[in-house]
C-alpha cells in the first residue's frame, strides 16, 4: 500500500541529543511501513506498532531536563501551541478510530450470525441492509477525520524556526516529524476504513449500495488483499451456498483484522496520552 507521505531526512545535533538519534532511526524503519505485509490491514497494524516504538523515543526526549528547559521558553509559545494542536489532533482520531472500529466489528459480527442462521433471502437481505448503513456512516466519518488531519499537516511547520536556536529547532522539528508520519499512518487506516466495492451483479440491488461512489474500486489481482474489498465482493454474489460459505469466510477474515487493528489502536493510545501529557506539562512550567 503505497503512501504519498514520506519523513523528511532531517539532520539533527544527536551529540547532543541521542534521544533524537533514536526517534530518527525509528523514523527512517516506518518510511519502510507500507510494504510490510500482504494485506492492508496487516501493513497498517505494522505502521501502528511503529508508532508505538516511536513514542518511546518520544517519551525520553521529553523526560530530558534540557529538553524541557528549551521548550519552556516563552518565545516559544507558537511552536509550542502548534504542537500542542497537532498532540490533540492525534488523540482525538486515534479515540474516535477505536470507536469506530469496535462498531464495525460488532456489525461483522451481526452479519455472520445472520449468515449462520439463514432463515431466508429475506433475513439475509435486512442484515446486509444495517450493515450497508453502518459502511456508509463510517466512510462518511472516516473522511471528516482524514480531512481534519490534513489540515493538522497544512499546520506544521507553519512556524518558523529560522531564528530559534540550534537545539530548540532540533527538538521542535523532530516532534514535527514524528506527527508528520503518525497523520500519515492514521490517514491510511481512514482511508481503509472508507474503501469498498461496488459488487459486479448482485442478487439483491440494496448490495450495490454498500460501496461509496469514487473511491478504489476491487481488483481482481492486487499486491495488497484490502478485507473490506473482498467482503464487498463476496456480499454481491450470495446466490448458492458455495457463494454464502466465500462471504463467510471472507466476513471471518475482515473481523480478525478489524480485532487487530483494535488492538494496535489501544495499545498506541497511551503513549499519545502521555507525549500530550508531557508537552502540558512543560508548558506550564
Amino acid at each position: 500500500m503505497a503512501s504519498k507521505y514520506h519523513v523528511r531526512s532531517v539532520s539533527f545535533p544527536s551529540r547532543s541529543y541521542p534521544a533524537i538519534q533514536r526517534i530518527e532511526q525509528e523514523l527512517d524503519k516506518l518510511n519502510q511501513w507500507e510494504v510490510s505485509s500482504n494485506s492492508i490491514s496487516g501493513s497498517i497494524c505494522n505502521g501502528l506498532s511503529g508508532l508505538e516504538d516511536l513514542y518511546k523515543g518520544v517519551d525520553d526526549l521529553l523526560n530530558l531536563a534540557s529538553a524541557q528547559q528549551v521548550l519552556s521558553r516563552h518565545e516559544n509559545e507558537k511552536c509550542l501551541d502548534e504542537l500542542l494542536d497537532g498532540s490533540v489532533r492525534l488523540l482525538d482520531v486515534c479515540s474516535i478510530a477505536r470507536d469506530i472500529l469496535l462498531r464495525f466489528r460488532e456489525q461483522v459480527q451481526a452479519l455472520q450470525s445472520a449468515f449462520r442462521r439463514r432463515k431466508g433471502d429475506s433475513s439475509i437481505e435486512s442484515s446486509v441492509a444495517t450493515f450497508t448503513c453502518f459502511m456508509k456512516k463510517m466512510i462518511r466519518d472516516a473522511k471528516k477525520m482524514i480531512a481534519s488531519l490534513k489540515q493538522m499537516d497544512k499546520k506544521l511547520g507553519a512556524s518558523s524556526l529560522l531564528d530559534q536556536d540550534r537545539n530548540l529547532s532540533a527538538v521542535i522539528r523532530v516532534i514535527r516529524e514524528v506527527n508528520v508520519i503518525n497523520s500519515s499512518i492514521f490517514q491510511s487506516l481512514l482511508v481503509f476504513l472508507s474503501t469498498s466495492s461496488k459488487p459486479k451483479q448482485c442478487r439483491w440491488s440494496l448490495v450495490s449500495k454498500l460501496m461509496y461512489k469514487g473511491v478504489i474500486a476491487c481488483e481482481e489481482k492486487q499486491e495488497n488483499v484490502n478485507e473490506i474489498e473482498n467482503v464487498g465482493a463476496a456480499l454481491g454474489e450470495l446466490s448458492g451456498s458455495e457463494k454464502v460459505k466465500n462471504a463467510q469466510m471472507k466476513l471471518e477474515a475482515l473481523e480478525t483484522s478489524i480485532y487487530d487493528l483494535e488492538n494496535c489502536l489501544e495499545r498506541l493510545f497511551r503513549p499519545l496520552v502521555k507525549s500530550r501529557s508531557s508537552l502540558l506539562n512543560i508548558i506550564s512550567q
